[in-house]
């Protein structure tokens, strides 16, 4: 990966992006390597906390749509300024001694998250157009690391802090990202009210079919992240893993996903054509699934981490796809708030209902089933928006 040559300004504005990108995913991927110390304190079902993570997905599919409206009016560096207090008060609030609090902390959290989601790909292509690829693998690299730390760090953090002290201690590095970021405050670039001609909208989007794949793509591949995310700890260890043990291999699943968001778009964004990598992506996540299921968790560290990398590769791939189908940075923002308010709407449905599934059935291979289908509408709507194209053409 070749990051380009640049001047130390906007260095610090890689590192700022890096550093947001990284609090994207803290807050919400410590809720499943806690799950099984969360059910007897609140009382709460298994399809409740499976609410709990669903909740800023649905977050994510209100609040996408508006990022590039509030990004017009006050600038996109003072919208990701905005996303990132969202993102550190709800965060706290989790922490408060209030199932309440719990929820409406998750949900605020989940406005912030929205905002940066949306936000990343413009600046990739407003700031970064000719290395698209690199840019969106560091922040996407990123978004894995703060994966792999919450799911590894959260079971230690709950022997000390207890769980809601692991949940809100988070805060603290959404704090210094919110740090990092303040220079880019003092040199805003001009706020645009008005759209250039030209550019494509919404209401031009929701007519194209082009559009429509991306964000079923966007969609899919989050409901199957959040449904590992949600629930591999306590799959795992129904099959005999502690909880310490179950809570790193999640970190593991992510760690090695790490890999896939760092070569994926990379690979991608050399292509003009993506339908190769979706492919591939395709196939071992079939082997990763289809390894879960075998009896007596044979080879689970291997099957674990081949559906990381693959999990962290269709993420990387979907945000590759918001920039190469998109003309330009505008319309990257109108794309990236359309496909992430569609995708996480179908994204938010995916941890309840396996959580529905994995009490009705109490086994695995239903639940499992459900993300094979999944794997296969990802294909379906994968191809199409893998081929060459630019939305409103």
């Amino acid at each position: 990966m070749t990051l380009p040559s640049v001047s130390p300004r906007r260095w610090l504005l890689i590192v700022g992006i890096a550093l947001v990108a990284l609090n994207l995913r803290l807050a919400i991927t410590s809720v499943g390597p806690l799950v099984s110390l969360m059910r007897p304190a609140t009382g709460l079902s298994n399809a409740a906390l499976g609410l709990l993570t669903a909740l800023p997905l649905l977050a994510f599919g209100c609040v996408s749509p508006l990022a590039s409206v509030v990004s017009r009016r006050v600038g996109v560096e003072r919208a990701v300024a905005m996303a990132l207090v969202l993102l550190a008060a709800g965060t706290g609030l989790r922490a408060a001694e209030s199932i309440v609090a719990l929820y409406i902390g998750t949900g605020l959290m989940g406005v912030g998250v929205a905002l940066g989601n949306v936000l990343l790909p413009v600046l990739a292509k407003r700031d970064f157009p000719a290395h698209t690829g690199p840019i969106t693998s560091v922040y996407s690299s990123m978004m894995g690391l703060g994966t792999t730390a919450a799911a590894g760090l959260s079971v230690p953090l709950a022997t000390v802090f207890g769980w809601r002290g692991a949940l809100g201690i988070w805060v603290l590095p959404a704090a210094v990202a919110l740090l990092v970021w303040l220079p880019q405050l003092s040199r805003p670039r001009p706020v645009r009210r008005v759209r250039r001609p030209g550019g494509v909208t919404l209401r031009v989007l929701g007519r194209s079919r082009l559009a429509w794949q991306v964000a079923l793509y966007m969609g899919l591949q989050s409901l199957t992240f959040y449904v590992i995310i949600a629930w591999l700890p306590d799959l795992l260890q129904s099959r005999g893993l502690s909880e310490a043990a179950a809570g790193w291999m999640l970190a593991l699943s992510q760690a090695t996903g790490i890999l896939g968001t760092a070569l994926i778009p990379v690979w991608a964004g050399r292509l003009a054509d993506q339908r190769r990598v979706i492919w591939t992506l395709a196939v071992l996540e079939a082997a990763g699934l289809g390894g879960l299921l075998l009896p007596g968790g044979m080879l689970v560290v291997l099957w674990v981490s081949l559906l990381g990398f693959v999990l962290g590769g269709t993420f990387g791939l979907a945000l590759t796809l918001l920039v190469l189908r998109a003309p330009d940075a505008d319309s990257a923002g109108e794309l990236s708030g359309m496909a992430q308010s569609v995708g996480y709407f179908v994204a938010a449905a995916g941890p309840p209902l396996f959580g529905y599934l994995y009490d009705s059935t109490a086994g695995l291979t239903v639940p499992l089933s459900l993300l094979g289908a999944v794997l296969v509408g990802k294909v379906l709507s994968g191809l199409p928006a893998g081929r060459r194209g630019l939305v409103g053409t």
